[in-house]
């Protein structure tokens, strides 16, 4: 299920697209349904590409906030990379192994004419070191390479009962939930996004809360935490979001729970609660990616039901 696993071959010299073979093309509207059909070949591992696809198929490329990149440049797609905030190779195990890497060496030649403008590679594990491979002598140096990713998915009730405390958040919770999205970026990234009104970071935030695809469990603060802590509104003692859907699979992100009530027993049953709610009303799988060397989130997704169906690689810049 994690797409194409041959190892890429090394030829010639890495930073250099092969001259010789078909390339890629940028995709336009046109292209977006066959597009949506090469992600659904593997929809956990291609959910990050086919939400923008889809909101292309319904809005527009231009509304999806990037470009869509196909393979070969002639014929029917094998292979897609979705390049926005984040870029996103599509390489399905159907795709045989040179072809494989021709679909790679494509989308680096594309990605060194365009120049990093995403803030990540992200995508299954093979096809997303690859493409570093081949852009990594000119493009800046990543600032971190997380090249263990278990993806995760479930497709049935959860192991564990759900907290009923876990809720979809309300615009009116936003005031509670931006910040607490702000501490969960900077501990998983390094570094707190700009989340000041009207950015990109709190009205993405906004969109998830307005859309029913962030969840939290709040708490009264004065019982929740000692006392030193001060802050207006009630503690978000648990939060996660669904930050793509599509293709009948909702990946969850953003998983969080508050410093001061870890080891509590909350992100279990709050993640069997979101489990619950989006395989009833958003998608029939659930899936996420985790670092490998996050030993407790994986016993807490593995103990709620999730199982490894593949592995995932992320180069942060």
């Amino acid at each position: 299920m994690s797409g194409w696993r041959a190892a890429v071959r090394a030829r010639g010299r890495p930073d250099l697209p092969r001259r010789d073979g078909p390339r890629a093309r940028v995709l336009t509207e046109e292209d977006v349904a066959e597009a949506l059909r090469v992600c659904a070949l593997d929809p956990v591992t291609a959910v990050l590409a086919a939400s923008r696809l889809e909101l292309a198929a319904r809005a527009g490329l231009a509304a999806a906030g990037g470009q869509a990149w196909g393979f070969p440049a002639q014929g029917p797609l094998q292979a897609v990379c979705w390049s926005g905030a984040n870029l996103v190779p599509v390489v399905p195990g159907t795709v045989a192994g040179s072809d494989a890497e021709d679909a790679i060496e494509a989308f680096a030649g594309l990605a060194r004419v365009q120049g990093r403008r995403s803030s990540s590679i992200v995508g299954e594990r093979t096809a997303a070191l690859a493409l570093w491979k081949h852009l990594s002598s000119v493009w800046p140096a990543a600032r971190e390479v997380r090249d263990d990713q278990p993806s995760l998915a479930i497709d049935r009730d959860p192991d564990v009962a759900p907290d009923p405390q876990v809720r979809r958040a309300t615009l009116d919770d936003l005031d509670v939930v931006l910040p607490a999205c702000v501490r969960m970026f900077a501990e998983e990234v390094g570094y707190a996004p700009v989340a000041t009104p009207g950015s990109a970071y709190a009205l993405r935030v906004r969109s998830l809360v307005a859309e029913g695809r962030a969840f939290v469990h709040l708490e009264p603060r004065g019982r929740a935490v000692p006392a030193p802590v001060v802050s207006r509104g009630p503690l978000v003692a648990f939060k996660a979001e669904l930050g793509a859907v599509a293709g009948g699979v909702a990946q969850v992100q953003g998983v969080w729970v508050a410093p001061a009530l870890r080891g509590r027993g909350l992100a279990a049953p709050g993640m069997a609660a979101v489990v619950t709610a989006a395989r009833r009303d958003v998608a029939p799988v659930v899936s996420l990616y985790v670092n490998a060397y996050n030993a407790p989130a994986l016993a807490t997704y593995r103990r709620v039901g999730f199982e490894q169906v593949g592995t995932f690689a992320t180069v942060l810049f």
